[in-house]
């Protein structure tokens, strides 16, 4: 995804305020269904991707290990449809509840949890 296609919209100052990104400006993103309120995964973004998702009401996040902005649905067509936007309580993560279409994970699972649980002794 690149900024070349269309400039990136302004984070709006008071959203900007309120969340505290980290040491590498980033923030993290739990993704939940609306319908069902499961959790479908947990990403990361940055300023720009933050301010990309509210303009447009796509699921857009920070890719950490590409260290690119990636737009969720680009290449498999699993898009997140935003329906709301919250901060914790220290503004230092982010819940969003999404319309998932497909798979949320690359994997094919339903979510980035599905058939991963961990049992304990």
């Amino acid at each position: 995804m690149s900024s070349a296609e269309t400039p990136t919209p302004e984070l709006p100052q008071p959203v900007r305020d309120a969340v505290r990104f980290n040491a590498e400006g980033l923030v993290p993103v739990i993704t939940q269904d609306a319908a069902t309120s499961e959790v479908l995964m947990l990403a990361w973004m940055n300023a720009e991707a933050l301010s990309i998702t509210l303009a447009t009401g796509d699921g857009v996040y920070y890719s950490r290990s590409r260290q690119e902005l990636w737009r969720k649905g680009a290449t498999s067509g699993n898009v997140q449809r935003v329906v709301s936007l919250a901060l914790d309580c220290d503004g230092d993560t982010v819940l969003m509840r999404v319309e998932q279409s497909g798979p949320a994970c690359h994997t094919g699972t339903t979510t980035c949890f599905t058939g991963r649980e961990i049992t304990h002794a």
